[in-house]
Order: structure tokens, then C-alpha cells, then sequence
């Protein structure tokens, strides 16, 4: 089970940290010469836009060394509440007395965060590392002590800015554990995460979780409206050079460069992956004994393929493990989204699922063939992050190879497409027949148009339903007086099959674009 966090609760540290060490803005000559990564040795370094680029191709030419993970003997054994005490001093946070328009705190190490992560600050094309201090954070009692006094390193950054009011720094990007990092947009909630890379994701022989072991972050200009951040993946397998250009507001957009060295052939390896948590909803309430409707951090997987066709699947807490890989050639969009934004589909104040953040992924440039593929894993509690979605190219990165590849990412709303046309707003399923069980299902999806004045007047469609086996049956294709939408409903009989694939699809008379609707029904 994947197991990662979305938000800071003890959800938000039961992540898989990784085991991967820190390393410092150092020149590429001492890789060389060491092939061991030296731990902050570097005070001040020349830094331009090739250096951490150059880091990661010397150091995919040696073995991946494994990191030490020592900790001074007050760290090494806290506990989630001990960890949870120790808090960054808001007023001693990077450039909060300068007036720049983002500041920069660190996480502690210690509990499930014990590599060292190595920080610099890159002003005036140089690297300047930034050394530890217990001055930096506020230790509750619940901490033991002495503090440690050396250069720890730290396991983490997170960036802060006026997202929301003009006179309040909040939180708008975090990066801690292994290569993950979250954002949202404005007057949103932390909910799904990214990742750097995704390597044998779901497979027998177990996943590999590359770190993100060094962060460069650029000062800001006092005028900036974005942040620079540069960061070094390492694994095993493969390293990395890392470039987000973050911009936030109403949704937080990032510009991802990257280039990617693998040290082994990489065959299942996923690009710009995007990690959620499901766990049921109005489609999937099997066994569920609990008073809110729906539970989840994502309802659905949006994609944009090549031929400009939306397709839309709803996300499921499966009883076994399930893959889906929605083959395409030069994707133009894919993401997890929360769709759902009424706060009576969740009835949570505390958790506020309706404010969750959508992650949407904008390939740059053509990615050639390859496939969206979508994992849910089976979970019987919130606290896991149990859906993964990816671009797999359909070739593997070769061994020594060099391979650069640029997206943006969405952290909002709905992602920004097109308007004007028609989605899938809900997907309902049920027994079929009143007063006894029955194996026939009947599923009801709504739709509803961007555009309300538009929808009113469009003539109804016609739907195109087909299942991959079993038999459909009472196809019906109504107005929904309550939204103003179009009302889809139909029977399966699903017959012997254990596995059926659905596929909706609805046809205007004015030839509007809908999204096509995608279930995997599984006995």
C-alpha cells in the first residue's frame, strides 16, 4: 500500500520518506574526483542554468551510494507527537525581513524524515549553502533535548506567499519525502501530491522511490510573482535535474524542466506522476459503515488525448489491485481531479474535501506513444494515498541515455480547458431491481455544460453506450430538471464476466464537444 501524505496531519508524515542522501551546490570536478557525494562542504559555489544538470549526469556514472541516516541521539527515536512539536519560527524564515514577495522555512529531520536534505540559496549566479540552526525552528516541551547544534541538514522545504491575502504569507508549495511535493491554489486545501518520477510502480518486485536530495532555491526580486526552484533526484536506478518555476494564485501553475539519467534500462517508469487518495464515494459505498457521503482527495481521471478527445473515468477503491492504461500518442492533458465541490457531498468541516486541489498535467512538446496509466489500490482507511496516475512512454529510458522532457502543472479549479463544453458532473451505481439482490447494475451519469445559457438551449444527444461483455439493457437519455443537465441511464447485466469495460459517449445535433465516460466494472 502506498502510503503518502496530503495534508499536515499524521497523514502528512506517514509518507514513504525515502533513503537517499543530501549533497551541496558543489562542482561537478569534485563528483568526479570523490564518486561519494560530500556532505556541506561547499559554502559558496558558481551556479548557472546547467549546473545541477551537470551534477546529475556525473553522478549517473557511478553507483548509487547509499545514504547515512544518522541523527544526533535526542532525534533519532521521536515520536509522531514529538515531531509534530517541532514547528519553523515564522519570524526567522528565509527573506521575511527583507520584504520579498515569498519566504522559505525548512522541516526538521527526524521521526520517518532521517536523510539529510542540503539547502542552498542561489543570489547573484552563486550557490550559498544554508546551514542548520536551531534558531530556525520552535521545539515544544514534548521535544527531547540538548538540540543538536551542527550542521544536521534539514528533511524539506516549503515556500510561502500572499496566495490568499495581500498582507498574509501562506503556504503555496512543499517538498518533503522521497520526490514528492504538493501546492494548491488560492483559498484551497493540501489534497493530492506530485512526484518527480515513478519507477515499478505496483509491481511484484516492488517500487523504487527516488529522493529529491539537494534544493537550489533563487532569491526573488521584490517584484517576482514567481519562485525558482532546482533539485537533484538520485535512486538506484536513475538521477535527475529538476527546474520549477512556480507562480501562484487562483490556481498555482509550475513549469517543470527536467532531464533525466538513467543508470539502468528504466521499463516501468512514469512520467510527471500525480498521487491521490480515494477511498468511496456515491459509485462505491460497498461495506462502507460512515455518516459522510463521499470520502476522497480526487473522483476522477480527466484526459486531453492526442485526437482532442476528453475522456473521462471515475476513480474506484477496488478490491484488488487494478492498472489501467489508456493508450495515446502526443497526450495533450491528463489529471486527477476533484470535481465535486459541494460541501453536502462530504458533510466533513474538518477534512473539507470540497476545497481539495485538482493537479492537471500540460505536456510541453510532443511526448510520442505511450500510454495515461491509472492505479487504485485497494484501502481500507483515508489515511493512505491509494490512486497514482502517470505517462508511461512506450519505450524504455535506455541505460546512459539522456532524456529531457518539459510540463506545466495546474494546481486549482477545474483545469483550464476549453469552455463551453459538456462533462460528466457525477456517476451514480446501484441494484438494478427493487426488493431482492440481483447481479444486473444500474449505472446514472449526469452531465452538465460549462455554459448554463448554452445548455438550456441545446437540443438533448443521443447516447452511444458499449460494454467490452455481459449485456446493456434500458439505455435512457433524459433531461435533468434538477441541474438543467442531461440525465444518462442503463442496466448491465453483466451475465459470467468478472471484469467489464464501459464506454459512454454522447452525440449533439450541434456536434458540441463531451466528454467520453469510462468505468471498469469488476465483479
Amino acid at each position: 500500500m502506498i502510503s503518502v501524505p496530503s495534508r499536515p496531519t499524521r497523514r502528512a508524515v506517514l509518507r514513504n520518506a525515502g533513503a537517499l542522501l543530501a549533497t551541496t551546490a558543489l562542482p561537478v570536478d569534485v563528483f568526479a574526483e570523490k564518486g561519494v557525494i560530500p556532505v556541506a562542504q561547499a559554502q559558496e559555489a558558481p551556479f548557472d542554468a546547467s549546473t545541477v544538470v551537470s551534477i546529475a549526469r556525473e553522478l549517473a556514472k557511478k553507483e548509487f551510494v547509499p545514504p547515512p541516516t544518522e541523527l544526533p541521539s535526542a532525534l533519532a527515536e521521536l515520536t509522531y507527537d514529538q515531531y509534530r512539536d517541532i514547528r519553523s519560527d515564522r519570524a526567522k524564515a528565509i527573506w521575511a525581513r527583507e520584504g520579498l514577495p515569498f519566504q522559505l522555512q525548512l522541516f526538521h529531520r527526524g521521526f520517518y524524515y532521517e536523510n539529510k536534505i542540503d539547502v542552498a540559496i542561489i543570489e547573484n549566479d552563486e550557490a550559498h549553502h544554508l546551514a542548520y540552526s536551531p534558531d530556525m525552528f520552535d521545539f515544544g516541551n514534548l521535544v527531547p533535548r540538548p538540540l543538536p547544534t551542527g550542521d544536521i541538514g534539514f528533511a524539506g522545504i516549503r515556500l510561502l506567499g500572499r496566495i490568499n491575502q495581500p498582507d498574509k504569507f501562506d503556504e503555496i508549495v512543499v517538498f518533503q519525502g522521497a520526490s514528492y511535493f504538493r501546492s494548491l491554489g488560492r483559498n484551497q486545501t493540501y489534497g493530492l501530491s506530485a512526484r518527480g518520477l515513478a519507477l515499478n510502480t505496483a509491481s511484484p518486485e516492488g517500487e523504487e522511490f527516488p529522493l529529491f536530495r539537494s534544493f537550489w532555491v533563487e532569491a526573488p526580486l521584490a517584484d517576482s510573482q514567481t519562485v525558482v526552484v532546482h533539485a537533484l533526484l538520485d535512486s538506484p536506478s536513475v538521477t535527475g535535474a529538476y527546474r520549477f518555476s512556480i507562480r501562484p494564485g487562483a490556481s498555482t501553475v509550475m513549469d517543470v524542466e527536467a532531464v533525466i539519467f538513467p543508470r539502468v534500462e528504466l521499463a516501468r517508469v512514469g512520467l510527471a506522476p500525480g498521487t491521490s487518495m480515494f477511498f468511496f464515494d456515491a459509485n462505491g459505498r460497498d461495506g462502507v459503515d460512515d455518516y459522510r457521503p463521499e470520502v476522497h482527495d480526487s473522483d476522477g481521471l480527466l484526459m486531453l488525448n492526442g485526437r482532442g478527445e476528453r475522456l473521462w473515468r471515475p476513480l474506484a477503491n477496488p478490491a484488488v489491485l487494478q492498472t489501467s492504461a489508456f493508450v495515446d500518442a502526443a497526450p495533450r492533458g491528463f489529471g486527477l481531479i476533484q470535481r465535486n465541490r459541494d460541501f453536502a457531498a462530504y458533510q466533513d468541516v474538518e477534512a473539507a474535501y470540497e476545497r481539495r486541489t485538482t493537479l492537471w498535467v500540460e505536456p510541453v512538446g510532443d511526448w510520442g506513444q505511450g500510454s495515461v496509466t491509472l492505479i487504485e489500490i485497494p484501502s481500507e482507511s483515508e489515511i493512505h494515498d491509494n490512486v497514482v496516475a502517470y505517462w508511461a512512454p512506450r519505450e524504455p529510458l535506455r541505460a546512459g541515455a539522456e532524456f529531457s522532457l518539459a510540463y506545466r502543472l495546474f494546481w486549482g479549479q477545474e483545469p483550464p480547458l476549453p469552455a463551453g463544453g459538456v462533462h460528466v458532473s457525477a456517476t451514480r451505481s446501484g441494484r438494478a431491481t427493487l426488493g431482492g439482490p440481483s447481479p444486473v447494475r444500474l449505472f446514472v451519469v449526469d452531465y452538465l455544460a460549462t455554459d448554463a445559457q448554452s445548455m438550456a438551449a441545446a437540443a438533448d444527444p443521443k447516447a452511444l453506450v458499449t460494454a467490452s461483455a455481459g449485456k446493456l439493457d434500458h439505455v435512457v437519455m433524459l433531461r435533468n430538471p434538477a441541474t438543467g443537465g442531461w440525465r444518462l441511464t442503463f442496466q448491465l447485466d453483466p451475465e459470467d464476466a468478472e471484469l467489464i469495460e464501459l464506454r459512454a459517449a454522447l452525440e449533439f445535433p450541434d456536434r458540441r464537444a463531451a466528454e467520453i465516460w469510462m468505468y471498469r466494472w469488476t465483479s
